[in-house]
């Protein structure tokens, strides 16, 4: 059964079609020339495509080097020398399209490998890539302006021409006809590019013409002048500007371009109601002859409390004298940036001559005479008066035609520095004001004519100033006491006292201990009672103590 079957297997085989045995022949051979094929046209396109190569290591085993941008493929170089000029290319691009100040986050990593064969990428692609990432990665933070500081004050505007008209406008508001125009110039005192203001004088034609119509000649100054400049022996060689002959701001300004959020720009609009609105400033006030505490606040539009106020420990009360020369806070309505003007013009006034003084070196400084009243004289002027905002600061006399002669007052005055007058007492409390009062016990007065300060028994009392003592002893109601009299003309004296210790006709010094303090006279407990006379009245003594 089994050779049976054997056979015939064997019989089958044999008896197999040719046709089939050829087909299979063919099959492999198909197989080989596919194969081949592929590898063909590998190696045509390997030869014939750009950006494909065969590449040599490096001494560092690597020949390709794959460029990331944020952590992506942007491209593969060999030869990384010109990934630098690659990113400032696309940064450069991004820089172009955005008027502000961009933030570009580029992190750059370079991973080197090895291979037999590569794509590299061309500078253009790698660039557009990275411009693509950069793109997508760009924060617009800031935006470009130019910032306008004016001492603390600062504004910022978006452009140079906003900047110019924000000038234009604060100094327009001293100068309607627009004599002189603002222009900006690089300030050669700073370093870094900083900007400063110049003023430009307009050439204003049609303006210079219409006054020439109305001048006289030679003198710059219209026809109804004629008659002063006739009076004047040179009126030929007189050559005046009539008008506003100068304007500057008074602050320094400075403007530099910089890079700020787009909400802290502000409109023309904003910036110039800021920078030309008035706002309470303080200044000095220079006392002058015959201001008195009420009339330098009302110049001020102040009352007497708050200038008092503004002046602590210079003003004690309204009664406070004032001196020539003093130098008080004020306030006054000023803008931000104020304005400097310099006006020149022709005008008629009564004037007084310039005070003469006559130095005597027997009084003191507080002591004078006048010797001859002045008298008002009259004139014709041109002046130079300087403005700052609307308040007149200086005039300047270029030119005067005296009409009648002002006659000068004539004072004479001491030059000795007058005597000080110190507390008389260390400590102590002030116990009883000068004047009116109820009386402390039958037999004291009830118009107080010094102050008392209430001290223990044998406290030392000393000279309020320096002088001649002129009585020492029992004195009645003053009980003991010393009187002395002072170089000024002033006295002073001292009562209640438990002891003396100088003598009539003492020379003393200021300080110098004169008496101990008691309870003596008519009294109501220890202290000392201090008065000061002046032309043989008592006064306020607290108005003199230093």
């Amino acid at each position: 059964m089994d050779s049976d079957n054997k056979k015939e297997k064997k019989v089958n085989k044999k008896n197999l079609p040719k046709k089939a045995g050829f087909l299979t022949k063919h099959h492999k051979l198909a197989m080989y020339l596919h194969f081949a094929t592929i590898f063909v046209v590998a190696m045509v396109i390997f030869l014939t495509v750009p950006g494909i190569k065969k590449y040599s290591k490096d001494a560092d085993g690597t020949n390709l080097v794959s460029v990331y941008l944020n952590g992506t493929l942007v491209g593969t170089v060999d030869d990384t020398s010109r990934i630098d000029s690659v990113v400032t290319n696309a940064r450069k691009r991004i820089a172009r399209d955005n008027s502000g100040l961009v933030l570009i986050k580029a992190d750059i990593v370079l991973r080197g490998s090895t291979e037999v064969f590569g794509i590299i990428n061309t500078d253009d692609e790698i660039e557009e890539n990275m411009y693509n990432i950069m793109l997508e990665s760009a924060v617009k933070t800031k935006e470009s302006a130019y910032e306008v500081k004016i001492n603390r004050f600062t504004v910022k505007l978006k452009t140079a021409d906003e900047v110019v008209q924000l000038l234009e406008a604060a100094k327009d508001v001293y100068d309607t006809d627009r004599v002189y125009s603002v222009d900006l110039v690089q300030d050669q005192t700073r370093e870094l590019d900083v900007l400063t203001t110049q003023m430009k004088k307009n050439d204003n034609e049609e303006q210079e013409e219409a006054v020439k119509e109305d001048v006289f000649p030679r003198a710059g100054m219209t026809q109804k002048f004629e008659q002063f400049y006739k009076e004047a022996n040179d009126y030929e060689d007189i050559a005046f500007t009539i008008g506003l002959i100068s304007i500057d701001f008074d602050e320094n300004v400075e403007v530099v371009k910089t890079y700020v959020d787009a909400d802290e720009i502000s409109t023309l609009e904003e910036a110039i109601a800021e920078v030309t609105k008035e706002q309470e400033k303080s200044k000095i006030y220079v006392v002058g002859s015959g201001d008195t505490i009420g009339e330098v606040a009302r110049k001020n539009n102040l009352t007497t409390d708050q200038l008092i106020a503004m002046n602590a420990g210079v003003i004690e009360s309204e009664n406070t004298m004032l001196h020539v020369g003093d130098e008080l806070k004020v306030t006054a309505p000023q803008p931000e940036l104020s304005v400097l003007k310099v006006e020149e013009v022709m005008y008629d006034e009564y004037y007084d001559a310039e005070v003469q003084y006559i130095d005597n070196n027997e009084w003191y400084t507080n002591q004078e005479k006048t010797l001859q009243q002045p008298i008002e004289g009259f004139r014709t002027v041109i002046a130079d008066i300087t403005y700052k905002n609307n308040e007149k600061i200086n005039t300047n006399i270029i030119y005067e035609n005296v009409k009648a002669e002002a006659v000068p007052k004539i004072v004479e005055r001491g030059t000795k520095t007058p005597p000080t007058y110190m507390y008389p007492i260390s400590g102590g409390r002030l116990s009883s004001q000068f004047g009116r009062r109820k009386a402390p016990k039958k037999g004291a007065s009830t118009y107080h004519k010094g102050v008392d300060f209430a001290v223990p028994t044998g406290t030392a009392i000393r000279a309020t100033s320096g002088g001649v003592v002129t009585r020492a002893g029992w004195g009645s109601g003053y009980g003991y006491c010393v009187y002395i009299r002072h170089p000024d003309g002033k006295e002073s004296r001292y009562g209640h006292c438990s002891k003396v210790l100088v003598k009539a006709g003492q020379t003393v010094k200021q300080g110098e201990k004169i008496a101990l303090s008691g309870n003596t006279g008519v009294s109501t407990g220890p202290h000392l009672h201090f008065e000061i006379l002046v032309g043989g009245s008592q006064v306020n003594p607290l108005k003199y103590l230093q």
